[in-house]
């Protein structure tokens, strides 16, 4: 009776450790940032000048082959026209601007998604009466 007690309480000792194991986050696998972990006031990147705030999630990631940014322009601030080398997707998160591709100027708004292609030229620039607030997602090289 003892062996079968004694190996009752092993047995269910065991399965009680799988279940909380299996209810315990792994958070080797995701990092969790906000931006007040990563903001930095910069100038407008690519001789943009002006005052940005720049967010760039996960830059000491291991292994990351994808840049995450975030930027807010502020008025009189711009990324400045620069000759693209890889893709580069632009996402307007809020507020209104206006952005120059290959040497033709359109407005962007909150929802627009802009690709750049390698070879293409680009700047962007918020209006003078708001911020501008975009999402940059491209493949480090």
């Amino acid at each position: 009776m003892r062996n079968k007690t004694l190996a009752t309480l092993l047995f269910s000792t065991f399965f009680i450790s799988i279940a909380a194991k299996a209810q315990t986050a792994d958070t080797s696998k995701y990092i969790l940032q906000n931006d007040t972990d990563v903001a930095k006031e910069e100038s407008g990147t690519h001789n943009g000048g002006g005052k940005t705030i720049g967010f760039n999630f996960f830059a000491k990631a291991k292994n990351l082959k994808t840049a995450f940014r975030k930027r807010i322009l502020k008025p009189g601030s711009s990324i400045g026209y620069h000759l693209q080398k890889e893709d580069e997707i632009y996402y307007v998160i809020s507020g209104n601007g206006t952005m120059q591709m290959n040497g033709k100027i359109f407005a962007v708004k909150p929802g627009d998604a802009i690709l750049t292609r390698p070879g293409s030229s680009h700047g962007i620039a918020p209006n003078a009466d708001n911020d501008l607030v975009i999402l940059i997602v491209y493949e480090k090289k």
